[in-house]
């Protein structure tokens, strides 16, 4: 026959048992907040046909709620991975499409700026007696190299907005806003299919502005009376 403590004893482990398996039952099937967590990709994720050649966080850069106005040029964001043994060579350019929310570009292109002088009287000396006339200002002209990229074997190619010569889609077909993509098509080196891609505007990082409380109570007053 058990003593009283021997009792107390294995009711307490009981407790215990019932208790963790509860605990159990109620975490059973589910993942810790901190292993579903992920930093989300705004932009467009694709590859070539063969599967080869990696299109990643494709992106138009994002310049504010009015976007982009027909002509402008307008920066992109790129990843590409060469997944092959060889060199390849990917070529980026733009064609129309008969969609109201897509536009295309005249040309897909690195844009660097230069600062120029305007031609004229510019560093030309003065005779003796005389003035020299003021130098013209200097006005920034770009030039516009073709989206070629060479990548090695098994490398990568980064493309950013803040680049010294940044990948652009030149001369929109019409105005380019949040919402809306640009149409562009990818070309391989190594005879895989052509892709088509539509980048959209990347979201910004903060909201955007809302309009201030007073006033909106003051026109609700005003339509009021």
């Amino acid at each position: 026959m058990r003593s009283l403590g021997t009792r107390r004893a294995a009711l307490v482990a009981g407790a215990a048992t019932v208790a963790a398996l509860a605990l159990g039952g109620c975490s059973a099937g589910q993942v810790a907040e901190t292993a579903i967590l992920d930093t989300p990709i705004a932009g467009v994720n694709a590859a070539s046909g063969d599967g080869k050649v990696l299109v990643r966080n494709l992106q138009v850069e994002y310049n504010g709620i009015e976007g982009y106005e027909a002509g402008e040029s307008a920066p992109l964001e790129l990843s590409l991975f060469n997944e092959t043994n060889e060199t390849v060579t990917v070529t980026i350019s733009s064609q129309p499409v008969e969609r109201k929310t897509v536009v295309s570009g005249t040309q897909v292109g690195f844009v660097s700026t230069a600062t120029v002088t305007t031609p004229g009287e510019v560093g030309a000396s003065a005779e003796p007696g005389e003035s020299a006339e003021p130098s013209a200002p200097a006005e920034p002209a770009s030039s516009v190299r073709p989206a070629q990229i060479k990548i090695d074997p098994q490398g990568t190619a980064i493309f950013r907005p803040t680049d010294a010569a940044s990948l652009q889609v030149v001369g929109l077909s019409g105005e380019l806003k949040p919402g809306m993509t640009v149409n562009l098509v990818f070309e391989f080196s190594n005879d895989a299919t052509p892709l088509v891609v539509q980048a959209p505007v990347a979201s910004p990082l903060t909201p955007a502005p809302r309009g201030s409380a007073e006033i909106h109570e003051a026109e609700e007053a005003e339509g009021g009376h």
